[in-house]
């Protein structure tokens, strides 16, 4: 009798400990920080003509490696264009040059979007609140399917 008690405690810690573990790995995913602890970012601003799917959240890259968050997508009423806020770490604050290019992708053909950066190679580099200029809107699959039809009804 003793023993069975021993093991439905056990059994009962192991799921506990199971249950946390999840708990955690899904605010690490979200991109939430279960610590409570500030991250340290800036916010830059890039302007897109369509951001397809892209979403807030979103991942942003570069070279493959994840440097930050989109925070917010919002139109921009002056250009009629999509206004992307991204937060990234704080370590690459003032190592950025101003003409990187911000660009939305896809990860796989129907997979999720994000914006990946890419490093240009001007002397005067991006800020607090600055807004990256060059800039590559995403590839809508509708809008290359109806460009395919077209084409091919014309030939």
């Amino acid at each position: 009798m003793k023993r069975s008690k021993m093991m439905e405690f056990g059994v009962g810690l192991f799921m506990l400990a199971g249950i946390l573990g999840l708990v955690f790995l899904g605010l690490k995913v979200s991109g939430l920080d279960p610590t409570g602890r500030p991250n340290d970012t800036f916010e830059l601003t890039a302007n897109f003509a369509n951001i397809g799917g892209l979403k807030p959240r979103a991942r942003v890259t570069m070279a493959g490696v994840t440097v930050g968050r989109v925070e917010s997508i919002r139109l921009s009423t002056e250009w009629y264009d999509a206004q992307v806020v991204m937060s990234l770490n704080s370590d690459l604050l003032g190592k950025l040059p101003e003409d990187s290019t911000a660009a939305i992708l896809t990860a796989g053909l129907l997979g999720e979007q994000y914006v990946g950066l890419y490093v240009g190679g001007a002397p005067d580099t991006l800020g607090e609140g600055d807004t990256i200029r060059d800039t590559q809107s995403a590839v809508v699959l509708e809008e290359l399917i109806q460009q395919f039809i077209s084409s091919a009804v014309k030939d």
